[in-house]
């Protein structure tokens, strides 16, 4: 080592040596600047969590009816190719069924009543309606349940907390005191108002309620055995299937309730045939 190297590893040294006497603040990580981007994330990883206890992996959302129907030839084939035209119909579906449900509940809170009366009366297939009923008394359940206590909404919220809690009740003890029909409790606008008083932005709203359905149909093509875990996931983590739930978003962003409606009619014959396969891993 020169005499050079010496002094400049004794220089740094020394530097090191006044930066230890005299330390600078760190850097402030930005999520630490606002409680409630923390809070939002936090909540988009509750929700997105694939343990949430809604139920939706006892259905596959037709894709088993589907499979059914749509045997390869020869049997040795792959099925892929079918699954992946299925997966694209089916958030076709949803976003032109549900999303726009989800949107104008998180949008219009007070409106939730005439909106889970009006997504019933829309709904002709009876196996797609117990799904969606089932999955939504389950998330109306979580919220009573797990998400309330730690409810700190803001004070605009005030007023959608206590219209969830008018509706939960009401689907406790069948119906709403004044109101002619029974609530029923479908998905699609409780996950609206649930996301809402939980202060998670509308688009990340919508966007997980589209991705939750494509995860929920991947991991139902996973155990009728269309594809293995890994694959799935590289499914989910595709650009092409952020590029079409983005796209969905954006094109029902400003849907109305009255344009809201089956823009694939054979995805009803898919899931109602469901009920008539001999044999079936899922629930109708």
């Amino acid at each position: 080592m020169t005499i050079e190297d010496e002094i400049a590893d004794l220089e740094q040294k020394l530097q090191t040596a006044r930066n230890r006497l005299n330390p600078k603040p760190s850097n402030r990580p930005i999520g630490m600047a606002n409680s409630s981007n923390t809070s939002a994330l936090h909540t988009l990883l509750l929700l997105a969590d694939s343990q949430l206890p809604l139920g939706s992996f006892a259905f596959s959302s037709g894709l088993e009816s589907y499979l059914a129907h749509h045997r390869p030839s020869p049997l040795s084939a792959s099925q892929l190719p079918s699954f992946y035209n299925f997966l694209r119909l089916s958030l076709s579906t949803l976003s032109s069924t549900a999303l726009p449900y989800v949107l104008n509940a998180y949008r219009y809170p007070n409106t939730l009543e005439d909106l889970d009366n009006d997504f019933d009366a829309s709904t002709p297939c009876t196996v797609a309606r117990r799904a969606s009923v089932a999955q939504g008394k389950a998330l109306i359940g979580v919220w009573d349940r797990s998400y309330r206590q730690h409810h700190k909404g803001s004070l605009d919220h005030v007023e959608s907390v206590k219209v969830l809690s008018s509706f939960h009740k009401s689907l406790r003890h069948g119906g709403i005191q004044g109101v002619e029909w029974q609530s029923n409790g479908h998905l699609a606008p409780l996950w609206g108002i649930v996301t809402l008083v939980l202060n998670v932005p509308l688009y990340e709203s919508a966007y997980l309620f589209l991705f939750s359905h494509a995860r929920t149909v991947l991991g139902a093509a996973v155990r009728s055995s269309v594809m293995g875990p890994y694959q799935a996931q590289a499914v989910l983590a595709s650009s092409d299937l952020q590029n079409q739930i983005n796209d969905l978003v954006q094109e029902k962003w400003d849907r109305k309730i009255e344009d809201a409606g089956q823009s694939v009619p054979v995805m009803d014959l898919w899931v109602g045939r469901h009920e008539k396969l001999y044999s079936r891993i899922f629930n109708s």
